[in-house]
């Protein structure tokens, strides 16, 4: 078997500068190699490495932007590696992803190899431009201060005209919802244009506020092609929409960044496609270094899922990935690197995925108050339709505001009762 000689990069001695980018990543070597020399060679691949010896080097420059393996955890095969900022590109997302992740997780020596974590450096946290309101920002456009959001997703995904879309997010509104949103396969197909359905389904948003006499918020899909997409976010600002929705993985980090330096209005992010990175507990990017830099490019809302429900995630990992992005400072621990956002703002956290009423005090219990808790079938199954089904879910958050069980609160209200009944 031939060596690759990538045998320079760990320093343990070496204590991070404050402007080096920190990634921690989990390896599980191939048969022949052992964990110290598959955690330099990952350094090295994702630097300035090569798997021979070369007469080109400019010794100077390498050894001034050479990363340093500066800690080996064994027992758990994990390591952490500390990269001169001088190695990236500011404010180029496309280009520090294709660094880091471009050519380890194709190279022969690792069977396994997920990115867990990642600490961003303040230089490169403002090169890009972070939420545009965050939370504080969209609980002021609410006025809603002292609970959770409620939300839904119109169902069905597809197949609903440009006028049925609009009514059942109206029915949604008048129901109880803060906010709905389209589905993430959702775009402009035959059967619902997006540009109709965006002009009706913000008429009966402003509607369903008067009749109200709440704020409420329409999540319009605006994924596709960047031009198109452009065109679209410039559509839901002419029709007086107020948020863009994006399937921020199979979108791209640079359309996200395009939309981001395009409109003014809050993002909501979609992680449709995640676990084709996530979902494998050795291998590919973890949803937490995603939702970091989310966060740093600059979107407002974004799914982690609910440790409940349909989808998978543990109760641990959703509560850190929420830690993550709603707070300004997280600790460095045996599992986790530390994390400063300075003046970047905290990114509300989406609860969704299976979502029913029944559900609500155990996702309140343990994610808080700053999250949307979003219901699709939870909300458009209710025996009583739609709009019962939204006074439901805003009834169980009422429930849990105030201190009260669900099954108590349940006994005076009716929609409640009957949710309780059908998902119990």
């Amino acid at each position: 078997m031939t060596k690759i000689h990538y045998d320079s990069f760990i320093n343990l001695k070496y204590k991070p500068s404050s402007t080096d980018l920190i990634c921690q990543f989990k390896i599980t070597p191939s048969k022949g190699y052992d964990l110290r020399e598959v955690c330099s060679i990952t350094a090295g691949e994702s630097s300035v490495g090569t798997w021979t010896d070369i007469s080109t080097v400019n010794k100077k420059t390498q050894q001034r932007i050479t990363p340093k393996v500066y800690y080996i955890d064994e027992k758990n095969k994990r390591c952490r590696i500390a990269y001169p900022l001088e190695l990236f590109e500011l404010g180029n997302l496309s280009e520090i992803l294709s660094s880091i992740g471009g050519n380890i997780y194709g190279m022969k020596c690792v069977s396994g190899l997920l990115w867990e974590d990642i600490k961003i450096p303040k230089k490169m946290l403002d090169s890009f431009r972070g939420p545009q309101l965050g939370i504080p920002g969209i609980r002021k456009y609410l006025k809603v201060y002292n609970r959770p959001l409620v939300g839904t997703i119109v169902k069905p995904k597809v197949g609903l005209s440009p006028k049925e879309h609009a009514l059942v997010a109206y029915n949604s509104w008048i129901g109880g919802c803060d906010v709905v949103k389209d589905d993430e396969n959702l775009t402009s197909q035959p059967f619902n244009n997006f540009y109709d359905r965006i002009e009706e389904t913000v008429r009966l948003m402003k509607k369903a506020e008067k009749e109200t006499g709440e704020k409420k918020i329409y999540l319009a899909n605006c994924t596709a092609p960047v031009d198109e997409m452009v065109k679209r976010i410039k559509w839901v600002e002419k029709c007086g929409g107020n948020c863009v929705m994006l399937d921020i993985l199979t979108l791209g980090w640079s359309a996200l960044q395009k939309a981001r330096e395009t409109t003014k209005l809050p993002i909501h992010a979609h992680r449709a496609g995640h676990a084709m990175y996530d979902r494998l507990p050795n291998h590919g990017m973890s949803m937490e270094v995603i939702a970091q830099l989310a966060r740093m490019v600059g979107v407002d809302t974004l799914h982690i899922g609910t440790a409940y429900g349909k989808m998978t995630g543990s109760k641990d990992e959703v509560l850190h990935i929420e830690d993550e992005i709603e707070h300004q400072a997280t600790k460095q621990t045996k599992e986790n690197l530390s994390q400063k956002w300075y003046n970047v703002k905290p990114v509300f956290a989406v609860a969704s995925g299976g979502v029913h009423p029944g559900m609500v005090a155990k996702i309140i219990e343990f994610m808080g108050n700053d999250v949307i808790i979003q219901a699709g079938g939870g909300i458009h199954g209710h025996p009583d339709g739609t709009i019962a089904g939204a006074k439901a879910m805003r009834q169980a958050v009422e429930a849990s505001v105030k201190n009260l069980s669900p099954k108590d609160y349940a006994k005076t209200h009716t929609e409640l009762r009957k949710a309780l009944e059908k998902w119990s």
